[in-house]
């Protein structure tokens, strides 16, 4: 079954990418897959990633961006990721929850204090640990990029407590680990792609969602669900990975290149996104959305059923703890 799912996957892809990820000796572009916007933080990263790569090899590496989902979403591109016919792919950490346990760590709700907190984190030796897990499901983690902190917004009502949540159909990422937060909250979890967002709270079909603010304006979703509300429950990095088969492919001294070309990425990516973030959030309310913060507390105390089922061995739970005393 899935053997046969990655052949349709591929043989859907093969027009698009033809001839763009053909090497020869000398020269290799890689294909990279995003779903984000051409002016998106992660795609301008690793646009510049490219430019990197094209330097330090005399042009014999570089990078072809193919953002806005034209190669699917982030299910499917994972998966042909893996399989090798895509290169390289940024993509959520959620989705790889299931397949590697120890990225659903950095995604557990209130995890980290702030953003400053997390980029310590993940920048150390704990995020090398979790794109090391990565290799053996095909993948080789190359950076963590920011996704700031998601907070829930809906066209229905300002969440101001749990209690706000009851009953609201909220759209989540394919996973498990954000099923199981929107429920502790007493809302109904609807998992669904990320392109179909905005005709479900457009439609009514979803009452509301969660994201960063970013997200929040370039989809325009604010035009749909104007009440955004500051819970700041993830601050989940996104991660850039390529794919084992392409990186097998790859000599010793081309693969650190890509390393040192992905690590110095992520200073491009952060400074483009703070400025992003701020200015999203501007464009936001300036049309019309209307934000507010929360106590945070009863929230936090809402999760312990969530850490309960999805921090389920001493590996994971020393993970946990070692995030949590970090920078104290």
């Amino acid at each position: 079954m899935i053997t046969r799912r990655i052949a349709m996957i591929a043989l859907g892809s093969v027009a698009l990418l033809a001839g763009v990820g053909a090497a020869s000796a000398q020269n290799l572009v890689l294909r990279s897959a995003d779903t984000h916007g051409a002016d998106y933080p992660t795609v301008e990263a690793v646009e510049y990633m490219s430019e990197l790569l094209s330097q330090r090899t005399d042009g014999r590496l570089s990078i072809q961006v193919f953002h806005s989902r034209q190669l699917g979403e982030e299910r499917e591109t994972i998966e042909q990721t893996r399989f090798g016919v895509i290169d390289m792919n940024r993509i959520n950490l959620a989705p790889l929850n299931n397949l590697a346990p120890e990225t659903a760590v950095p995604a557990l709700p209130f995890v980290f204090r702030s953003i400053e907190h997390m980029r310590e984190v993940m920048d150390g030796e704990i995020g090398e640990e979790i794109l090391a897990a990565l290799e053996p499901h095909g993948l080789i983690g190359l950076a963590f990029y920011d996704s700031g902190a998601r907070s829930f917004y809906t066209s229905v009502r300002p969440i101001e407590t749990p209690a706000d949540m009851e009953g609201l159909r909220i759209r989540v990422q394919q996973s498990d680990l954000f099923v199981d937060l929107v429920n502790a909250l007493g809302a109904n979890p609807t998992p669904m792609p990320f392109g179909e967002v905005y005709s479900g709270l457009q439609t009514g079909v979803i009452d509301g969602a969660e994201n960063n603010f970013p997200s929040f304006e370039s989809t325009q979703h604010y035009t749909v669900a104007r009440y955004y509300s500051l819970t700041e429950h993830s601050m989940s990095p996104e991660v850039l990975v390529m794919s084992k088969q392409t990186w097998d492919r790859l000599s010793a001294e081309d693969q650190e290149i890509v390393r040192e070309a992905a690590r110095e990425s992520v200073s491009r990516m952060r400074e483009l996104w703070d400025a992003r973030e701020e200015a999203a959030r501007a464009a936001v309310e300036a049309g019309g959305a209307i934000v507010n913060t929360v106590d945070k507390q009863p929230f936090i105390d809402a999760m312990a059923s969530v850490y309960e089922k999805h921090v389920t061995d001493e590996r994971l739970r020393d993970l946990v703890a070692r995030i949590q005393a970090a920078g104290d």
